[in-house]
């Protein structure tokens, strides 16, 4: 077993380890008091941007954001190395600067995030999610079909491994041409994002017995589809540019990984909470206190599947894609994707599909599909003016049909035009 091999046996033994040992709340809150002021004692000592914190209590410490990411970035990395300069690098094709892996975001949100990230930490990367979603890894062989933005390093480093066949199919290329590639090389798990498992589900070519969705929202229209066609549960990886941050137990329910993340929580209007996330495993780059723009609605019943990590009802979108639309006073009021998205789906039943797109601050446009009933146009307009009337907002609405699914970039169904 090569060296790396032997780190995410490592990290997956671990990994299981706190599975079964942190068993309820109170056992969660002190590991994650230890690991904190492990931390901070690393992160004051070997990052600029903490100097002068060593002594604050953890709450005080400054939160982090995406752009004050980008402004210090050569103060939150052991290397000192400036955003500017792994751009430059990713740019020219290379995936390493001064001795540690870079990579960056799909860049949805308009601007894109850099990170740096050591070997060892790869590994224990690896070694978690695998301990999370194929946790016979270290006995059992896997073939595993991966379709996910941005195939970096990160990923590329499971195939290092003795036991998992990696096959790699880029998301650039458009799900068409790969589709039969895919189903040659004969996956036992496939992780993808929602519409590419969507689009195998309605041609029958969903062949894996254990399906991901990840690196985008799962909505609960592309889940209905996916486990039809499959005849099994579909989990979630919820992960991003910042780290590993969740995945489905076997029952379904989606659990935080809280054994490698500290989350704290943000409101954002109602039942929904933004995180705000440190990373325990990150030493070559502070990812401490990192306020993401995900909308979470969490679940406070127990699972049944025995995990005390915190379970997530559902993964609303992100707060970019909330909607600002005038009240009676001309003042803007958030219309979040859920609200606007359930008005449409549950407007008629042939409504399989849909985006909603504000064009200006008064205006949204709905799209349908074009094998929506004639019916569901008036049906979804009727129900999302009746939603706004219960926000206290207006707006024109204009219904069109015909809809379009990329796949070299993040599927946004709810989301703020290009005048925002």
């Amino acid at each position: 077993m090569n060296r790396g091999a032997a780190m995410a046996a490592g990290a997956f033994a671990v990994a299981r380890y706190r599975h079964w040992r942190l068993r309820d709340r109170a056992a969660i809150l002190r590991f994650h008091q230890r690991r904190l002021g492990a931390l901070q004692a690393h992160a004051a000592a070997r990052f600029a941007f903490y100097a002068g914190c060593a002594n604050r209590p953890f709450a005080d410490w400054p939160q982090l954001d995406k752009q004050t990411l980008l402004d210090h970035f050569a103060d939150l990395n052991i290397a000192r190395v400036p955003a500017k300069a792994v751009a430059e690098a990713l740019a020219r094709g290379e995936d390493r600067l001064s001795g540690l892996a870079i990579g960056q975001s799909t860049g949805t949100s308009g601007r894109r995030g850099y990170y740096v990230i050591s070997d060892a930490e790869r590994f224990v990367w690896l070694g978690t999610i695998l301990s999370k979603t194929l946790p016979d890894a270290l006995w059992r062989r896997h073939r595993v079909a991966l379709a996910l933005p941005g195939l970096s390093s990160l990923y590329q480093s499971a195939s290092e491994g003795g036991r998992i066949a990696l096959g790699f199919f880029d998301l650039a290329r458009g799900v068409e041409a790969w589709a039969d590639d895919l189903n040659a090389f004969r996956p036992d798990t496939i992780v993808a994002p929602p519409k590419v498992l969507r689009w195998l589900a309605e041609r029958g070519k969903l062949s894996a017995r254990r399906l991901f969705s990840g690196a985008e929202t799962l909505d609960p229209l592309d889940r209905e589809i996916i486990e039809a066609a499959s005849g099994e549960p579909l989990r979630e990886i919820y992960m991003a540019t910042e780290g590993l941050f969740g995945v489905s137990c076997e029952r379904g329910v989606l659990h935080l990984a809280e054994d490698v993340v500290h989350f704290e929580w943000a409101p954002a209007g109602g039942a929904l909470v933004k995180p705000v996330v440190t990373d325990f495993t990150r030493r070559a780059q502070a990812m401490i206190r990192f306020a993401m723009n995900d909308l979470l609605e969490l679940d406070d019943q127990p699972c049944l599947c025995g995990s005390a990590f915190q379970a997530v009802r559902r993964i609303h979108g992100r707060q970019d894609d909330c909607l600002w639309l005038p009240d009676a006073s001309g003042a803007l009021r958030m219309a979040t994707p859920d609200l606007l998205r359930n008005a449409v789906v549950d407007a008629h039943a042939s409504i399989r599909d849909f985006r909603i797109v504000q064009t200006a601050p008064d205006v949204i446009e709905l799209f349908l599909a074009v094998e929506a009933a004639p019916e569901a146009d008036a049906a979804a307009s009727a129900a999302l003016s009746q939603r706004f009337v219960g926000l206290g907002v207006t707006a024109r609405i204009v219904v069109r049909r015909g809809i379009t699914t990329p796949f070299d970039r993040k599927l946004r169904r709810v989301r703020r035009g290009d005048w925002a």
